[in-house]
């Protein structure tokens, strides 16, 4: 059994008691063994599918020759592996055809293929996509689109940032006007033609099925022509790459949406990055110029439903961070098992005569090590709790799952944020634990580290993810999203008070709290906003490296409380112990020079004239 598989088995079963949710109606016919059958096969066939194409999709990028995107063939074996397992709709309804996996499953399962590619398989965006269909989609567009994607025969994307807007998504110009006088009366739904560019669109483009599902923000001008400024003009269309009928059928006509190009990334190159063009009359649809489109839900509430979709892309963010992250550790580790170079000191100095020792006998390669596990299955834990709470908001007793919905929203910009962050620093450490070695492409450890670079930056930079937490999530119902984590986390230390070699670390622990609580209300004792968010990334990067220690906290309650286990079992206890500590001791100390430029509101970056730099 892999290292991977037996923290995962932990943290599910030991840590999370998944199996408990086996009591609720929704996943009444599931036990310990079908979540252990589903997450056998997908390991299988991580290793079997993926693993042994990493570098292959790394060094055959995609290729555009102007008509059609070429990718290797691994990719499109993989692709089909993982639809022909029913993953796409793990977590759907039975009549959906799906297996009514809890989410906390689904995701650790699908950790297995992040670990082993994270750019070969793009499923995270096709389920996201008709997940979405699926809240606010109508009955028709469920299962014409939904369903066809959730079987296979066609994928997904998100399409909502443009060239000249980026991330300000309030300055998109695509437009969306009707389609006709009978534009109200399709069965798909309303009927536009839609007319933009839509930039950093992933598997935009591509050949693996015989039809693309592209979500699209636009805006419906007003009477007066004039598209709405701000946020509040944007909805929300179903625009598929091939034009289908009520039944699902392709009708033969290609839909007016056009690849402009590659973009060539530093990672993640399994994945076709594309600018889309959206009806510029490449392929005129019924003799026109402009992309057909679907309105989905009502005119204006396009980011409601959009960020019901980046929500979960963004807990999958974080778990691929994580993946990239482990994959590091794992390889470095090996390595430095392996690898024999120096000595060790001894009273008298080094002896020269003695053979070289393998370097994870050396303090500092240990501390690299330690670090990486350190963050890598916090990160993991973190992430499988956040999915742990989307099950508990979708099947909980109706105040549990309030409860479970709004920590999950003051969790998810950490749960997307802390991984990119700690866990590419992690991947930076594995490279340098290779030495030399690390940066050539003889080993994986440097592709590891671009393909996680990518991920602070996937699904809402570092900067907007601290704006929202500080600025939304911290402040939300009056505060009741923060005070809640506070209690959840102070019965963690009550419960570690409980254990002796533990008391230290709960008063360290309850020392951070009220030092981030502090800092969110220094920050906000001011109406300028500017100043309240100035440091809003410093006070994201203390709040995430709470919670971990928390995550950590609240795993060695488990351990502690735990019988005697078989030796190996008993190892990989002392190795999480260690990581615990090891977090208390050399990262949570971290936090106070982070909280306190958030305390003094400290204008230094914000006030630095931009003619100085």
């Amino acid at each position: 059994m892999s290292t991977l598989r037996t923290t995962t088995d932990f943290l599910l079963h030991d840590w999370l008691d998944v199996t408990s949710l086996t009591q609720r109606p929704r996943f009444a016919d599931h036990s310990r063994e079908t979540f252990d059958a589903v997450l056998d096969t997908c390991e299988r066939m991580a290793r079997d599918k993926f693993a042994p194409f990493n570098r292959t999709v790394d060094v055959q990028e995609p290729h555009f020759d102007g008509e059609r995107v070429t990718l290797p063939q691994c990719t499109s074996d993989a692709r089909q592996a993982y639809a022909d397992s029913g993953m796409l709709s793990a977590a759907q309804d039975y009549a959906m055809g799906g297996m009514q996996l809890p989410y906390v499953v689904e995701a650790a399962a699908n950790g297995f293929f992040a670990c082993a590619s994270v750019s070969i398989n793009t499923s995270m965006l096709t389920t996201a996509n008709a997940n979405a269909i699926l809240m606010a989609g109508s009955p028709a567009q469920q299962s014409v689109f939904a369903a066809n994607e959730f079987n296979g025969r066609w994928s997904g994307t998100m399409a909502l940032s443009e060239p000249q807007a980026g991330s300000s998504l309030s300055d998109i110009a695509t437009r969306a006007e009707p389609d006709g006088a009978d534009s109200q009366s399709d069965p798909l739904g309303p009927r536009y033609r839609l007319r933009g560019n839509k930039m950093w669109i992933s598997a935009g483009e591509h050949e693996l099925t015989e039809n693309i599902v592209h979500l699209v923000l636009a805006k419906i001008p007003g009477a007066d022509g004039r598209l709405v400024p701000g946020v509040k003009g944007i909805s929300l269309f179903i625009v598929p790459k091939q034009l289908v009928d009520i039944h699902g059928a392709l009708t033969g006509e290609r839909n007016d949406v056009s690849l402009a190009g590659l973009n060539h990334k530093l990672g993640w190159r399994g994945t076709t990055n594309t600018l889309l063009n959206f009806g510029e009359g490449r392929y005129p649809v019924r003799g026109a110029a402009g992309a057909i489109g679907y309105l989905m839900g009502q005119p204006g509430d396009g980011l409601k439903h959009m960020f019901h979709m980046m929500n979960e892309a963004r807990i999958t963010i974080g778990m691929a961070a994580t993946m990239l992250g482990l994959a590091g550790y794992y390889a470095s580790l090996e390595y430095a098992r392996t690898r024999l170079q120096g000595r060790p000191a001894a009273s008298g100095g080094k002896d020269a005569a003695q053979a070289p020792v393998p370097i994870i006998e050396h303090a500092d390669v240990k501390r690299m090590l330690l670090a990486q596990k350190a963050y890598g299955e916090g990160a993991l834990a973190l992430n499988l709790y956040c999915a742990r709470l989307v099950d508990e908001g979708r099947t909980g007793e109706p105040d549990a799952a309030a409860q479970a919905r709004l920590l999950l929203e003051v969790l998810t910009p950490i749960a997307k944020s802390w991984p990119s962050e700690w866990c590419l620093e992690a991947n930076s450490l594995a490279i340098q634990v290779h030495g030399g070695y690390g940066y050539t492409r003889d080993f994986p450890v440097e592709q590891y580290w671009r393909d996680n670079r990518l991920n602070m930056i996937h699904e809402g930079t570092h900067g907007i993810q601290a704006a929202d937490l500080l600025g939304r999530k911290v402040r939300m119902q009056g505060g009741a999203g923060l005070q809640l984590l506070a209690r959840t986390m102070n019965a963690t230390i009550q419960r570690a008070m409980a254990h002796a070699p533990l008391a230290g670390y709960s008063n360290q622990l309850a020392a951070a709290l009220a030092e981030v609580g502090a800092a969110s209300k220094a920050a906000w004792a001011t109406d300028n906003a500017t100043e309240a968010l100035a440091n809003a990334v410093p006070f994201m990067q203390a709040a995430g490296h709470m919670v971990l220690a928390w995550m950590w906290l609240d795993i060695a309650c488990s351990l502690l409380s735990r019988g005697a286990q078989a030796q190996a079992q008993a190892n990989a206890d002392t190795g999480r112990m260690a990581a615990m500590r090891y977090f208390f001791h050399y990262e949570l100390p971290k936090i106070g020079p982070w909280l306190a430029v958030v305390k003094r509101r400290d204008m230094t970056c914000a006030d630095m004239p931009v003619d100085a730099f």
